[in-house]
């Protein structure tokens, strides 16, 4: 792919990350103040879409991305930061927590309150614990009922689908999206076994800050 059309792909799909609504030629031109003609923009869309890594939800509607281009942008996120009183909170909770157990579970509560995604964990008793999901279902990809109902129908089985997670291991912080995510494929998870053997997700539509999210999950892998 020519840098030119990566800077296109990239720009529209951050554009989509925060306003949740598809992406026009010409807005991409205005927002960016790009040197080109938004015909020129549509013509790189229409290759985008062609190769699979663009999706035109309505017609004479703007783009979204695809999977494919998720998973592209994800294998090119750079190192991220989190803010020091982000850090302070997680080093608090992980402090005050009783035990093992208990501090994982804290942690979880306050990576969904700093990524408004959904946090799950399994412990190696066996025990199933999440919050956060009001946060999630709030997110605009929730309006669609439909998708509530399958999310919901997902968090019934969530002890036995967390019991098959914990069977393998996740030393490090792992992004499964789309088709690969173990829970639906219009979702995003980033997964991470702690040293105790519990397994930590992050849960949330597919589109989601993945950097801040896979940041925070690092922090909370030295944590624990």
């Amino acid at each position: 792919m020519e840098q030119r059309i990566e800077r296109i792909l990239t720009h529209l799909i951050e554009d989509y990350l925060r306003s949740a609504e598809p992406i026009s030629s010409q807005g991409l031109v205005r927002e960016h103040q790009l040197d080109v003609s938004s015909a020129t923009i549509r013509n790189w869309f229409a290759l985008l879409e062609e190769e699979g890594y663009l999706i035109q939800p309505h017609t004479s509607a703007g783009r979204i991305p695809s999977e494919l281009a998720w998973r592209w942008y994800v294998e090119r996120l750079g190192d991220g930061a989190i803010s020091e009183s982000e850090h302070d909170v997680l080093q608090v909770v992980a402090k005050d927590a009783s035990d093992s157990t208990d501090r994982v579970k804290r942690i979880a509560k306050a990576c969904a309150g700093m990524t408004k995604l959904a946090a799950l964990v399994g412990t190696n008793r066996s025990d199933t614990y999440y919050t956060g999901l009001t946060d999630l279902f709030c997110q605009p990809e929730f309006k669609d009922w439909s998708r509530v109902i399958s999310m919901t129908s997902m968090f019934d089985r969530m002890d036995h689908q967390l019991d098959e997670l914990r069977r393998r291991t996740y030393p490090e912080p792992v992004i499964l999206l789309g088709s690969t995510c173990p829970f639906g494929n219009a979702c995003g998870s980033l997964l991470l076994t702690t040293s105790n053997g519990d397994l930590l997700a992050l849960l949330g539509p597919i589109r989601m800050d993945y950097q801040k999210a896979k940041t925070i999950m690092n922090v909370v892998k030295h944590m624990l």
